[in-house]
């Protein structure tokens, strides 16, 4: 990456931000949020997958590796725009200022949208400018967006089961029978292709004003996509399927520091093979798109470009799998063809890392993750130890969106890992543990220094974001509306400055 400041940041994913509509969004608590990380010296905010959840409600399984996720827009702004009225924002069910329900707030949020865009059809609606704007959208962004509302028309004509269970005619649809479908679902094509414009004209104005302030927005995707989803379903070819397009083969990870029995996604498997055919056509666009509304790009699982853990499709766990070789020199290459060779990309490389998992990041120059919390799980040296890092071209964080926040983390480590942390960072007080291990991260050499901001509040367990391989109750932690004080920006703004970052 060209920018070699040493900067830091906070991890907070949009759905965690206060708001008195049931889940953050892009509305006025983004802003004050992008205002907090100004004030305190920071220059860069991490988010999570942005794209429109499916199952269990995480940003890694979506309906789109390229769609925005509808929940994040702002009722509020649908007001301002003249979309809808103080009556249609009744009835929201935001019982919990703390916990998003996604349960209750998902049909909401769909009302709220649908009567938005009710409106937004009607002859006498008159912002010609919004009209225009989302005449140019659907045209410029066609490429996925088409076959993206064409699948949830279908998917509602199917009332929202996979697409594996459709009939034929909808299951895997010649270019005819699409064109069909599109004229018979012609309205509901339209309703989601207009989220979409009202997602990214507020994000993309977001992301404007952070960069205003000097601010940058980190994103991250998956390195596979959901098997429900408009990418598998519209391209069924890229992917490791039978002719009934049940996946051959799916993704996971083998035990790991997370879980004994490894982590079972279930992702298809890619079908590199009509990739190479086609010269990674569909990852260049993947990434230019999210290139085009992100500063920087974090790419999760990083080592399956290397090698990647294929599971029988039918197992329930990841214990039985094997490594097979995947293209990522070939991949990266036509990346960096298309679109320049400094790509703005930090690499995940957690867990079960190999040699050449490392020479491949190193060879195409992309930054990789050290977590501090895993340099204490043993009292034993670790390369995640600050005093071990061997170049300042990595990024350091505390823990991430799938760890314990750092202080239910500490609360759960062996008596004497905890000594060892409390010695390194020089903590005499538990409850500051989350503070001092942030300043052990801002003083380490590493370019980007990153904490979820639980870790800043120093809050527990309860605000933890995910908790991997487990299905329910993730993806739900909001913080309350005046938990960022002005002290609390000033604290970290003098913390930052005296490691040398900004």
């Amino acid at each position: 990456m060209k920018d070699k400041r040493r900067l830091s940041g906070i991890l907070l994913h949009p759905t965690s931000l206060p708001s008195p509509y049931g889940i953050g969004d892009l509305g006025e608590a983004a802003y004050k949020f992008v205002d907090f990380l100004a004030t305190a010296g920071q220059h860069l905010w991490q988010i999570l997958p942005l794209t429109h959840t499916g199952y269990g409600d995480s940003p890694y399984q979506s309906f789109s590796a390229f769609a925005g996720q509808p929940l994040l827009i702002s009722p509020s702004g649908l007001k301002r725009l003249g979309l809808v009225g103080d009556k249609d924002l009744e009835g929201c069910p935001a019982s919990d200022d703390e916990r998003v329900d996604y349960g209750t707030l998902i049909p909401w949020k769909q009302h709220i949208l649908e009567a938005a865009y009710r409106e937004f059809c009607r002859d006498d609606y008159d912002n010609q400018k919004l009209k225009e704007g989302f005449s140019r959208f659907v045209q410029e962004q066609g490429c996925w967006l088409n076959d993206y509302a064409l699948f949830l028309a279908c998917k509602e004509r199917n009332e929202g089961r996979s697409w594996l269970e459709w009939e034929d005619q909808y299951r895997n649809p010649t270019e005819d029978i699409k064109d069909r479908l599109r004229g018979r679902l012609a309205q509901t094509i339209g309703f989601y292709q207009f989220t979409q414009f009202l997602f990214f004209d507020e994000w993309m104005r977001l992301k404007e004003y952070a960069n205003q302030k000097d601010i940058r927005i980190i994103g991250d995707i998956p390195i596979f996509v959901s098997m429900d989803s408009a990418d598998v379903w519209a391209s069924q070819h890229l992917f490791q399927l039978d002719s009934n397009g049940y996946p051959l083969k799916v993704a996971g990870v083998p035990p790991d520091y997370f879980s004994a029995t490894g982590q079972l996604w279930g992702n298809p498997l890619y079908a590199w093979d009509a990739h190479k055919e086609e010269g990674f056509a569909w990852w260049i666009s993947r990434i230019r798109h999210q290139l085009d509304v992100l500063d920087i790009l974090r790419i999760d699982h990083f080592r399956g470009f290397e090698a990647y853990w294929s599971v029988e499709y039918g197992e329930k766990t990841a214990i039985n799998g094997q490594w097979v070789q995947a293209p990522g020199y070939e991949l990266f290459n036509a990346i960096q063809n298309a679109l320049g060779d400094d790509l703005p990309i930090i690499a995940e490389d957690l867990g079960i890392i190999t040699d050449e998992v490392n020479a491949l990041r190193e060879h195409f120059h992309f930054p990789g993750m050290k977590v501090l919390q895993f340099a204490f799980d043993s009292t034993l040296e670790s390369s995640y130890l600050p005093h071990q890092f061997t170049s300042p071209d990595c990024v350091c964080y505390t823990g991430t969106h799938d760890n314990d926040t750092t202080s239910g983390w500490y609360q759960h480590l062996p008596p004497d890992c905890q000594e060892k942390v409390r010695r390194y960072t020089c903590c005499k007080d538990a409850p500051q543990i989350g503070r001092c291990l942030i300043r052990t991260c801002l003083g380490s050499i590493a370019r980007y220094s990153i904490f979820p901001l639980q870790d800043l509040l120093g809050y527990g367990s309860t605000a933890r974001m995910n908790i991997p391989g487990t299905a329910s109750d993730n993806w739900r932690w909001r913080f309350k509306k005046d938990a960022l004080s002005p002290s609390l920006a000033e604290e970290l703004k003098e913390l930052t400055l005296l490691y040398g970052r900004g």
